[in-house]
């Protein structure tokens, strides 16, 4: 018994007292929790510009896709550091399996039964200057009707040619 409490002891000594997580840019999307005196924390002088290659789908369709999830974790991460998010140039491109998770909210109901939790997401995102392409080649190939997406998605020729062109401009590859 004396030994149970002393690894329980050490256990509470281990475990570390952290802020909140914030969302003050996109609620929806994992919070950020600022930790001071960090190496390269949010810097004003930066403009991250970064690509989100999204593939996967949310494991539930209550989940955001996990490539909005992460660039709105991001932006969450600069609004909290109160940086601007003129300092964010995010693109996400949807292809494969993430493009169920920008149906409208009609057609998403209708294959999920539930309301589409990424249509909110992609609003806020929107308005904090995120561009969104979804792959036509896919739309094609699946033979998915453009105008049951969200309207913020934009039809791009190729999502890879759409992924080179933002590389080759300094953009950073995220892939969820």
């Amino acid at each position: 018994m004396k030994s149970l409490i002393i690894l329980f002891a050490m256990v509470s000594i281990a475990m570390a007292e952290w802020p909140s997580p914030k969302s003050p840019a996109v609620p929806e999307a994992d919070g950020y929790v600022a930790i001071p005196n960090v190496a390269l924390p949010p810097a004003k002088e930066i403009t991250y510009r970064a690509i989100f290659d999204a593939t996967r789908s949310a494991d539930k369709p209550a989940e955001l896709l996990p490539a909005l999830n992460m660039a709105g974790s991001e932006l969450n991460a600069l609004a909290a550091a109160n940086l601007p998010l003129s300092n964010a140039k995010f693109a996400i491109v949807f292809h494969g399996p993430a493009v169920d998770g920008i149906l409208d909210d009609t057609h998403y109901k209708a294959k999920f039964g539930a309301s589409n939790p990424n249509l909110k997401a992609i609003a806020q995102m929107k308005k904090g200057g995120v561009e969104f392409f979804v792959c036509g080649q896919y739309l094609a190939g699946a033979k998915i009707d453009p105008k049951t997406l969200a309207p913020d998605v934009i039809v791009a020729a190729d999502a890879l040619l759409v992924l080179m062109q933002y590389q080759n401009k300094g953009y950073a590859l995220m892939s969820f």
